[in-house]
């Protein structure tokens, strides 16, 4: 009985002990009481829950973030092209042409040579030998076009692999500027102006047929991951009535042929249309081509050679201070001529063609002229549209995209440029000087030199010196190269 008493007292106890603990949760600790401490664990699983959805929907939306610059990504490499006006349009509605006070400061104007223009020798450069103006070289170069087109039908059937095409498009390109150049280099009857205007046109052929193949393997890239669309006009907000083309619908000769007439590198699907042809446009473009083409012509007679044919002595005495005046005095005429070509080729005659072709995007050139014009860079990404379209698309970003830095980028698309400009020069003139190549480059360090030293009209004023008396030299010393190596020889 006693040993039963104590154990229900034992028992007693415990269970006051557990009951004490138990009333113990329910007093304040540090100030909270059990139920404020289960709200407290709440609101942390609230928050926590809100901070995990937060954080999903953050990673939604920078997936979304990425998925869409991807997108991006894609339709600004497969269009370049939108429906606008050149800037010298009326239409346009552009007034700044405030940079051109300050070459009106570094232009000087004078002018003591007699009346020599001459028509009938400019048309008998053309006229008197047949093998002179190589037209059959330019109607060669439709082969070129029709194995482009080929080697692409066959890419998106299957039955080249991305390989063989590959190889194929690359003899291809590297045979259209080898062909023509040993044409020109071979064959003694061919002048340097034909030769010339045969390079150009291979040239400005090579890099559309270029274009034409990234633009397609782009494509056959996304119909790999099954894009929705591979319509370029996602991004071109065109006035047109034409019915959209998908590749590989735009395999046609129409539509290569298209492209190789249109004033443009970049090659496109759906190009921007406009919705007519205005007539009285045409007609002002070509009777300004008409124009200009016969002033440049006299100008170049009456001005340009006998500056030129004045030089020769003092740069075959290697006469410093005279060579200097010569210079200087070749600069004006060259910059003026360079002027009036830049109009007549980039505003009147690409917009003759793309009025007759119908092809809305005119911004054939930005306004490189005006007080925006700092620095040199500036000026070649402006001046010539088309090729800096062209460079961007097809050379720079992908360069890029493959690990390259910004400056290696940039020059290496100087280096491009430089080697074409070389190639247009020298393969006509049947001399190799590089001096094309060398004032390309030298752009380099004049646009460090000036964008790192000078501001406002100081650089604007820098960029105008260097085209006025650039050209100028290359072209002196070009000259003289070819004199010394032909008609000097012919006199001994």
């Amino acid at each position: 009985m006693g040993d039963s008493g104590a154990t229900g007292a034992l028992t007693r106890r415990r269970r006051a002990t557990l009951a004490a603990g138990k009333g113990a949760d329910l007093l304040p600790m540090n100030g909270r009481s059990a139920a404020v401490r289960q709200s407290s664990v709440t609101t942390d699983i609230t928050r926590d829950n809100g901070q995990a959805k937060r954080n999903r929907s953050l990673e939604t939306v920078q997936s979304k973030s990425k998925t869409e610059k991807r997108k991006n990504d894609i339709r600004e490499r497969l269009s370049c092209h939108k429906t606008q006006e050149s800037l010298l349009s009326s239409a346009s509605g552009y007034n700044n042409y405030r940079g051109i006070l300050n070459w009106c400061v570094v232009m000087l104007v004078r002018h003591k040579y007699g009346v020599l223009v001459d028509p009938i020798q400019v048309i008998s450069l053309f006229l008197n030998d047949s093998y002179s103006w190589p037209a059959c070289l330019v109607i060669v170069s439709n082969m070129f076009i029709l194995v482009a087109l080929y080697t692409e039908r066959q890419l998106s059937k299957g039955s080249f692999t991305e390989l063989v095409g590959f190889l194929v498009h690359c003899i291809n390109l590297a045979i259209m500027l080898t062909f023509p150049a040993a044409v020109v280099l071979l064959v003694p009857s061919m002048t340097p102006v034909g030769g010339a205007v045969v390079l150009g046109t291979y040239t400005i052929l090579f890099l559309k047929l270029y274009s034409y193949k990234d633009v397609n393997m782009w494509c056959r890239e996304q119909s790999t991951v099954k894009a929705k669309t591979l319509a370029r006009s996602l991004s071109c907000k065109s006035q047109t009535r034409d019915r959209k083309v998908f590749y590989p619908g735009n395999l046609t000769i129409r539509d290569i042929y298209y492209f190789v007439s249109a004033p443009t590198l970049c090659y496109e699907l759906n190009f921007p249309r406009s919705p007519n042809i205005r007539i009285g446009f045409l007609l002002r473009r070509l009777l300004e081509m008409l124009f200009f083409t016969q002033l440049l012509v006299g100008l170049t007679q009456q001005w340009m050679i006998p500056i030129i044919q004045s030089s020769m002595k003092p740069l075959e005495d290697m006469d410093l201070s005279r060579m200097t005046e010569r210079l200087l005095r070749l600069a004006v005429p060259n910059h003026l001529l360079w002027l009036m070509f830049f109009y007549g080729f980039f505003h009147s005659s690409m917009n003759f063609t793309a009025e007759l072709l119908r092809f809305g995007d005119r911004e054939f050139y930005k306004d490189w002229w005006c007080v925006n014009s700092e620095t040199v860079t500036y000026f070649w990404q402006n001046w010539n549209i088309p090729v800096h379209k062209w460079c961007l698309r097809h050379f720079y970003r992908p360069l890029l995209r493959r690990g390259f830095s910004k400056m290696v980028s940039q020059s290496a698309v100087f280096f491009l440029s430089a080697f074409f400009h070389e190639y247009l020069v020298s393969v006509p003139l049947r001399m190799f000087r590089l001096w094309a190549f060398m004032g390309m480059m030298a752009q380099l360090p004049l646009a460090w030199f000036v964008g790192r030293f000078l501001r406002g009209n100081y650089s604007n004023a820098a960029v105008w010196i260097s085209l006025i008396i650039g050209q100028p030299f290359a072209i002196l010393m070009y000259v003289h190269d070819y004199y010394v190596l032909h008609y000097r020889q012919e006199a001994t």
